[in-house]
This record gives structure tokens, C-alpha cells and sequence, in this order.
């Protein structure tokens, strides 16, 4: 199987060599071509455009940075929906709009091509391990023709439904964050105001009802000051707007997501956007 890959970045790279590893022919597009030199001299073979990228393969993923970027890839004119060949699976990872998803899902069924929404959690140790949890939408007998290449790439792979199911899926799992990593800054901010030994602190509580990933792998890089992106800010605020809007169109209201999302704007304002989502403990911290 063919396979041709956009977007090499922070868990692309990952992600592609979980593939490789599994015999998929692999091929790769980057709008920064630097970013993907390591894994094309893994065996990927590089592409021009992403275009070229999709042309005669069996199944194209994309996992690129905000909407607009898919909006580029997949309906520029040099771009998916007009070079992949009758037939392919066009899988996009990228966590965006549930709107946009389905429509990449009715401009390919016009082509004659099938298209699953497939956003993934799990940062980029996910990513690395082949671990992800993969969230999926479409037709559930293109899902179940394309398993194995999930299967590639995570662990935890469910179908949630139709067009767009599967980025409502990873909307809630974002919105989760938004509260779990509120919480674990605030018992470290907490810890340390009160003179607790943060890390004794963590080891207590970690294995008990407030265990959770983000307690686990989260609160450990804030306490050696890591703040390399798993997960960079500025696509967590993307990712939360696209939520609250969401949200307000269903008349939800999330006032949890609201105020993290506050936070982190604040953050970015500062020039946090591109450090990872754990410097939401620089809130706590000023």
C-alpha cells in the first residue's frame, strides 16, 4: 500500500516512521522541507507539493497546523482533493473544524473518493510509542478497510460515527484537558505556597482519584522546567476556540473551557505559544 503523508512536524515525523516500520510505502510532504530530511533519509520519499503527494497513493493523511492549513492541502490548486487518484482514502489527523471535515468528506465522495476526520490525543509520546488514541468519523466500512493503518500509529482506535464525529470526539477530549491541566497547576501552585515538597506531593496523590495522564507526564516536565512542546500552546488555543464555538452553536456553556482559554491567551500574549501546553504554569507563577 501506498501511503502519501503532509505534515511533518512535532508527531508527523513519529507517526511516519510507525508506518514505515509496518512496510507501508511511505511518502512525504512538508511546507518546511528541513523538517522532514531525517525521515526521508529513513527510506520516505519527498514530494513537492501536496499534490504530488497524494497523487496514485492509496491513502493520503494529513496532520498540518490550524484549518486554514487544511483548507490549503486539501482544496488549493495544487492540492489533494484535485491530484488523489479515484478510489484513495483521504484521512485527515489534523484536530480542526467538524465543518471542514465534512466538507473534505462531500468534495471527495464528488471525486469518487472516500474521506475520514481522524484527530488524535496523545502528544508526541504517543506519537513516538505508537500509542495515540485515534478518533474516527466517516463511513464505517472505509474506517474498517483503513484499521490496519490506524493500528499502525495508536492503540485506541474508535469509530465515533459519520462526517465530523470524530472531530466533536476530540473537541470533548480537549475540552477534559482544559480542566486537567488547570488542576494539576493549581495543586503544584497550591504545593508550593503552602511549603508541601511538590514531588512528594505528586507521588501521594498520583496514584489515587486524582490520577490522570496529565498528573502523570504533564506535572513531571513542569517540575524539571520542560517546556518543550508535546502539544505547543498556540495549537491548544486554536483547538479550544474551535470548541467554544462549537459549544455556543450547541448552547452548551463551558465555563471551565472559557477561562483556560482565557489563560492561555494570556500566555500567548506573553510569547508562550510555542512552548509546550505545561507552561500554563507560568499563569500561576506571575
Amino acid at each position: 500500500m501506498k501511503i502519501g503523508f503532509i505534515g511533518i512536524g512535532v508527531m508527523g515525523q513519529s507517526m511516519v516512521r510507525n508506518l514505515m516500520k509496518k512496510g507501508y510505502d511511505v511518502s512525504v510532504y512538508n511546507r518546511t522541507k528541513a523538517k522532514a530530511e531525517a525521515v526521508v533519509q529513513e527510506g520516505a520519499h519527498w514530494c513537492d507539493s501536496p499534490g504530488a503527494c497524494a497523487a496514485d497513493k492509496d491513502v493520503v493523511i494529513t496532520i498540518v497546523d490550524y484549518p486554514k492549513d487544511v483548507e490549503e492541502v486539501y482544496f488549493g490548486s495544487a492540492g489533494i482533493i484535485e491530484n488523489a487518484r479515484e478510489g484513495s482514502v483521504l484521512i485527515d489527523m489534523t484536530t480542526t473544524s467538524p465543518k471542514l471535515s465534512k466538507r473534505i468528506y462531500e468534495a471527495a465522495a464528488r471525486r469518487g473518493m472516500a474521506a475520514l476526520d481522524a484527530p488524535v490525543s496523545g502528544g508526541d509520546v504517543g506519537a513516538e510509542k505508537g500509542t495515540l488514541s485515534i478518533m474516527v468519523g466517516g463511513d464505517e466500512d472505509v474506517f474498517k478497510t483503513c484499521l490496519p493503518v490506524f493500528e499502525a500509529m495508536g492503540t485506541n482506535i474508535i469509530y465515533e460515527g459519520g462526517p465530523g464525529a470524530g472531530q466533536h470526539t476530540k473537541m470533548a477530549n480537549q475540552i477534559a484537558i482544559a480542566g486537567a491541566v488547570s488542576g494539576v497547576c493549581e495543586a503544584l501552585a497550591y504545593a508550593k505556597a503552602v511549603g508541601l515538597d511538590e514531588q512528594t506531593m505528586l507521588d501521594s496523590i498520583s496514584a489515587g482519584a486524582a490520577g490522570s495522564f496529565q498528573m502523570s507526564n504533564t506535572a513531571p516536565r513542569i517540575l524539571k522546567n520542560d517546556f518543550a512542546p508535546g502539544f505547543f500552546v498556540k495549537h491548544y488555543i486554536k483547538d479550544m476556540k474551535i470548541a467554544r464555538e462549537e459549544a455556543e452553536e450547541a448552547s452548551a456553556h463551558l465555563e471551565v473551557l472559557d477561562k483556560v482559554l482565557e489563560m492561555y491567551e494570556s500566555l500567548e500574549k506573553e510569547g508562550y505559544g510555542d512552548l509546550g501546553t505545561q507552561a500554563l504554569i507560568k499563569y500561576y507563577e506571575q
